[in-house]
């Protein structure tokens, strides 16, 4: 059998993982619970991970059913992410698949919680922003409509909160495992490096219609609208954020500069909230296309 004692090695890792979700450390093991599987099916043959992954649940099964049913929840994006991995895809297209695997198992969820269980999020989220978080703002001068525009705030932004969980997620995950499966000799495409990352030009536009969107519903009651906006452009701004620190890292590239200081230019894109607007201007000019000529 291909990797016998390592793919034990990680099933055993596999199951202290899931053992830990009775732990308080369970916030950080989750976001590792993926890694093991991913491992698993793409080292071996799917009768082979079968075989290391039943044992792992049946024991796991004996402490706690829930466990098994959130190890077989996270599955799914393991799985995908393994079979692009087999595919030889590019590690672009392998992280973007298991983000899309695990945002879509978020709204399963979310959609079962709903159908069945009569679990609404929005609900839920403004009953706990009501009772626990909110819970001594009125003593730093916080007004009650300004507590319950925070409250709706953090309830439109929980589509966001969604997307970016489920890319740190598979980020993670691909991050770790790439080198592991290196280290076992199993090739896996890496991510190109950051100086050659680059959104599209429409992204701009993107950006536009969110800020008229978010101009002429500023004050009107279609929370559907304010959502949209209220998501749409933190998430762009985001993006811009690493076009800008691709920008750095580029000119860094180019110029032969010690890559710290493409590091220290990043630190105040990421901490301002207005420097994202470098990235616009790297997508708008070709300020790239100007570095390298200016270097001949």
């Amino acid at each position: 059998m291909k990797f016998r004692w390592t793919s034990v090695a990680w099933s055993v890792a596999y199951l202290l993982l899931l053992l830990s979700l009775s732990t308080p450390l369970l916030i950080i093991t989750t976001l590792f619970l993926i890694i093991p599987p991913v491992v698993l099916y793409t080292s071996l043959n799917t009768r082979q991970f079968i075989l290391h992954i039943l044992p792992v649940w049946l024991i796991v099964g004996l402490i706690s059913p829930v466990y098994v049913l959130l190890a077989a929840y996270l599955v799914a994006p393991a799985l995908v992410m393994g079979r692009w991995y087999k595919k030889r895809a590019s590690a672009k297209s392998t992280v973007i698949a298991g983000m899309i695997t695990i945002l879509s198992e978020f709204l399963l969820l979310l959609f079962i919680g709903k159908t069945v269980f009569n679990f609404d999020l929005y609900n839920y989220v403004n009953e706990v922003l009501k009772v626990t978080p909110l819970i001594g703002m009125g003593d730093l001068g916080w007004t009650s409509e300004e507590i319950q525009k925070l409250s709706v705030m953090t309830i439109q932004m929980i589509p966001m909160t969604l997307i970016i969980s489920s890319a740190m997620i598979a980020v993670i995950t691909h991050s770790i495992v790439r080198p592991i499966l290196n280290s076992m000799n199993y090739a896996v495409p890496k991510m190109r490096p950051l100086r050659d990352w680059k959104l599209p030009r429409s992204f701009i536009w993107y950006y536009l219609i969110g800020f008229i969107v978010l101009m002429l519903f500023s004050d009107s009651d279609n929370s559907y609208m304010l959502m949209i906006s209220a998501n749409l452009l933190p998430l762009l701004q985001l993006g811009f954020k690493i076009q800008a620190i691709g920008f750095f890292f580029f000119v860094a590239h180019e110029r032969k500069w010690n890559k710290v200081f493409p590091i220290l230019l990043a630190i105040p894109v990421v901490l301002l909230p207005s420097l994202w607007i470098i990235g616009i201007i790297d997508l708008v000019f070709p300020l790239r296309e100007r570095v390298t000529k200016s270097k001949r």
